[in-house]
């Protein structure tokens, strides 16, 4: 690529010196005898035929810009004369739009007597003469645009090689009009509008525009048009035919420049009737030498010579101009499309490829859980929270202990304390001796809290199964995004195994649910210095109790202040219900702190399952099930990527012969300056 920029570099500056060497040689433009236009320098014509077969590969469809000559006008500005007078060649006449679709005129100079024209459109060359060209354009033309007056932007490119004609490339559009005649369609003008913006907004275009002498250039539709594109004028050279049709204030005209046509004007006569082009020529000099008026305008911008004069100097300039960074978009084009198209799944071509492929998915995805779920990583999800799924399942957890807390408060009502131990006291009493705290009243009201509790960690690890096969499935899809056939397995398949293992998680709380209904144990140390803390204030509340007149609430650690009067009518089982109260606090704390901590450990233990085992069996037992399909699913490219597949393999084709066309130049170039 850098070689390729050097050598565009290198080439501005051989065109710039041709330039000067050019506009050495045609001092005298208007000598009858000489052709249009002088020898051109061997060193610019490659370029051209560079940039012509740039054109011919249609690289501009990939958002390249050629350096490109339009020409513009009104219907029935003699923009037809102009481009015959250029060629030698006639073109098709008539009433109405003459020219319906872009006409790319590739005009080269050609030792040979016999001139070669050709046609090229749809795919395919078209050789014809200078007798029947025109009809040949015209048949071209029906076959793009169809046989009516409507018009097209596919263009028809005519090459026409003779001995004379300048070495110059432009594009003729239709000709401006406002009214549609029979035939044509009611936004004939939209339509040409439309195909001339396309045209002349490039920045690499530079604007013909033809204008007819006898119109005030200020009205004239193409001139608006030009304007839009080009404010400055810097990109438009106007040539002003029928000079010998309206003379008078002409050369006023073109020289007050009141429409801003910053590459000036040429003016020109038309060929009339059937004077040969070698006789219009002549006539054409005598016009603008003996005419009262038109001989006071400057040699030096009348003449179809020194029109195509102008016009191989700018198309040399904008060649020079453009052609590095022309190579440059090239390169970059290339190097993008070569990018994405790598970035599509490889085509798979047999079952051990897919085999391969779909196991490469079920690796990275699971890498990418790994990531999320157990490592804390998110660098694959900067800023999608959801998917930071460590923090979230951390938050999640706080939220559920915090869920248990308020439940187990509410058998701690201040008003009514001790009542609901000394009814299961009451109930749970025999005949035994007094004074000893029945185990059937513990465990009674034990199983009665911790059914209070039961349906919170259920409800919480449906909610985490939720969330979890929402992280599951776009990290699925997106690994498995390539092989669209694929993915209706891989949701299946995640959809069953969150099934499964939020059943397990159900069971799994149920069963804890019963332990802790089952009996009451644990050998966590806290639970004993917990309970002879708080039991250090059952002396002074038996006190209190006791005694009608003293207070009639106390504060007791862990409680607050409780009200006591309502248990004087009690004095024969309040010691053992103050036992059972705070025995069971302590114990309590115990198991909510269980219930939590198993769920973490739980939790996670399913996590790695289903990422390390889980996921990969699943996945495997849908795709060779009855409604996978088997991985032979793999090898049926979705449409959208055989498509995209397609398309960057063409552009890339394009590409690569754009870009070796342009280094074949460069290298020949570079050669010559050696």
């Amino acid at each position: 690529m850098g070689a390729l920029i050097n050598g565009s570099d290198f080439a501005s500056e051989e065109i710039t010196k041709s330039l000067v060497e050019v506009d050495h040689d045609q001092q005298e433009p208007l000598a009858i005898q000489a052709p249009i236009v002088s020898s051109y320098n061997e060193r610019i014509r490659p370029l051209l035929d560079c940039v012509d077969r740039l054109r011919s590969l249609k690289v501009m469809q990939e958002g390249i810009q050629l350096p490109t000559i339009v020409v513009v006008g009104d219907q029935s500005s003699g923009k037809s004369s102009v481009l015959e007078s250029l060629a030698g060649i006639s073109l098709p006449r008539g009433q109405g739009i003459c020219t319906r679709v872009p006409l790319v005129m590739r005009l080269q100079s050609h030792p040979s007597p016999q001139p070669e024209l050709s046609l090229e459109f749809n795919g395919r060359v078209v050789s014809t003469d200078e007798e029947h060209i025109a009809e040949a354009i015209s048949v071209a033309t029906d076959e793009i645009a169809g046989r009516s007056k409507g018009i097209s932007n596919v263009p028809l490119t005519l090459t026409v090689k003779k001995d004379g004609v300048p070495d110059l490339t432009m594009v003729d559009l239709p000709g401006i009009t406002r009214v549609p005649v029979h035939g044509q369609p009611e936004d004939i003008y939209e339509q040409i509008s439309a195909i001339i913006m396309e045209y002349i907004k490039p920045e690499e275009s530079i604007i013909l525009n033809v204008l007819s002498a006898s119109v005030d250039f200020s009205t004239c539709e193409s001139i608006r048009m030009s304007q839009k594109v080009d404010k400055t004028g810097e990109r438009t050279l106007a040539v002003v035919t029928k000079a010998d049709k309206a003379p008078e204030g002409l050369m006023e005209k073109v020289t007050a420049d009141d429409v801003n046509i910053g590459l000036g004007y040429v003016c020109v006569r038309n060929r009339i009737g059937d004077e040969s082009y070698e006789e219009a020529r002549a006539e054409e000099a005598m016009l603008f030498q003996t005419h009262p008026q038109l001989s006071k305008i400057s040699k030096s911008i009348v003449g179809i010579p020194v029109l195509a004069q102008k016009l191989v100097q700018i198309q040399a300039t904008i060649i020079s101009k453009c052609l590095p960074d022309i190579v440059r978009k090239i390169n970059d084009k290339l190097a993008a499309s070569v990018a994405e198209l790598n970035k599509l799944p490889q085509k798979l071509n047999s079952v051990p490829e897919a085999v391969t492929a779909f196991m490469r998915i079920i690796s990275s995805a699971k890498e990418s859980l790994r990531k999320i779920l157990v490592r804390g990583e998110f660098d694959e999800y900067p800023d999608e929270k959801e998917m930071h799924c460590t923090a979230r399942l951390a938050t999640m957890l706080s939220e559920y202990s915090d869920e248990l807390q308020p439940i187990s408060i509410k058998s701690e009502q201040k008003q009514n304390f001790l009542e609901e131990e000394i009814s299961i006291l009451e109930e749970a009493k025999g005949i035994s001796l007094p004074n000893f705290l029945p185990r059937a009243a513990f465990l009674a009201l034990l199983q009665k809290r911790v059914k209070a509790i039961s349906a919170t960690p259920a409800e919480f690890v449906n909610k985490f199964w939720e969330y979890l096969q929402g992280v599951l499935v776009p990290v699925l899809m997106k690994h498995s995004d390539n092989y669209p056939p694929l993915q209706s397995s891989i949701r299946r398949a995640t959809q069953n195994l969150v099934s499964k293992k939020t059943e397990q998680s159900v069971d799994w709380v149920l069963q804890i649910i019963d332990m802790e209904k089952l009996t009451d144990y644990t050998c966590d140390p806290e639970y004993s210095a917990t309970c002879h803390k708080l039991m250090e204030s059952q002396d002074t509340f038996m006190e209190l109790i006791n005694d009608q007149w003293k207070p009639t609430s106390m504060e007791i650690d862990g409680f607050g202040v409780v009200e006591i009067g309502h248990l004087r009518n009690h004095v024969l089982v309040a010691r053992q219900a103050f036992d059972l109260k705070m025995r069971m606090t302590a114990y309590w704390k115990i198991v909510l702190r269980r219930l939590v901590d198993c769920m973490a450990l739980h939790l996670l233990f399913s996590i790695q399952n289903l990422v390390n085992k889980d996921m990969e069996a699943e996945m495997v037992n849908d795709l060779m099930g009855p409604y996978g399909g088997g991985v032979e699913r793999m090898l049926e490219e979705s449409p959208s990527v055989a498509d995209k597949r397609c398309r960057l393999n063409r552009s890339i084709k394009l590409l690569r012969e754009s870009k070796e066309t342009v280094a074949g130049i460069m290298d020949g170039i570079a050669a010559y300056g050696d």
